[in-house]
């Protein structure tokens, strides 16, 4: 079984009201790297009403935990209210927390294709960068592009975030949430690329023409990654 498969069966044994406990201990935190197959295992075993409880308690791993399984519930269905929970944990100062909100999606993506396609267009026109910045490390996924609508709307968040980004005053630049953005399309537009090429490399390359010394940054970037490179 893999790590995740192992830490379901555990979660499965256990009280739910030890979680926290295990969670805590097992998170690997403090640390470099957070316990991700554990988030993910919670993410398929805990029930609405664990997973709110986990996001409710503020600590930054049960919170990654809780936001993780956000994800399994929009695949299954779960309405509006939960949507706007992950729009609202997208925009959270806590990176880990945010980095939740993309596992989120492409959880989603992997049970609700349309939907994932659906939520993402909206987040890539919110005003809010972070917001922005969910909606194109959520959908770009390698697992996720293999199927060419998601490819092809990967493409297109990453255009039409780059184009808001290159639109911003000057002087909001340096604002840390549009360092994150930014910092997202400089290897999100590799990833989008590399699952299309055909339409993915014109795309990409008439970035290159760009003046805008972010743009410019975002190209530099993504021209260094392995995946981009061999293609250029």
């Amino acid at each position: 079984m893999s790590r995740v498969d192992d830490y379901r069966d555990t979660l499965a044994r256990l009280p739910v009201d030890t979680w926290p406990t295990y969670l805590t201990t097992q998170s690997g935190l403090p640390g470099p790297r957070g316990n991700i197959e554990l988030a993910r295992a919670v993410g398929e075993e805990a029930d609405a009403r664990t997973l709110d409880a986990l996001v409710s308690t503020g600590d930054e791993y049960l919170v990654f935990c809780g936001v993780v399984g956000l994800g399994r519930l929009l695949g299954e269905g779960a309405g509006d209210d939960v949507e706007r929970l992950l729009h609202g944990h997208a925009r959270d100062s806590r990176w880990r927390v945010r980095e939740a909100v993309a596992m989120a999606l492409q959880r989603l993506g992997d049970a609700d294709p349309a939907r994932l396609l659906r939520l993402c267009s909206t987040w890539a026109a919110d005003a809010d960068p972070l917001v922005q910045r969910a909606a194109v490390a959520g959908i770009c996924e390698p697992r996720l592009l293999r199927a060419p609508d998601t490819a092809a709307a990967a493409l297109d968040t990453c255009a039409r975030v780059t184009t808001s980004l290159a639109a911003l005053p000057r002087e909001d630049r340096r604002r840390p949430d549009v360092r994150v953005l930014r910092q997202a399309l400089g290897y999100c537009w590799s990833v989008a690329v590399a699952a299309d090429p055909e339409r993915g490399l014109p795309a990409f390359l008439a970035l290159s023409g760009s003046t805008d010394p972010d743009v410019v940054w975002i190209v530099r970037q993504n021209r260094a990654k392995a995946r981009l490179a061999r293609l250029l």
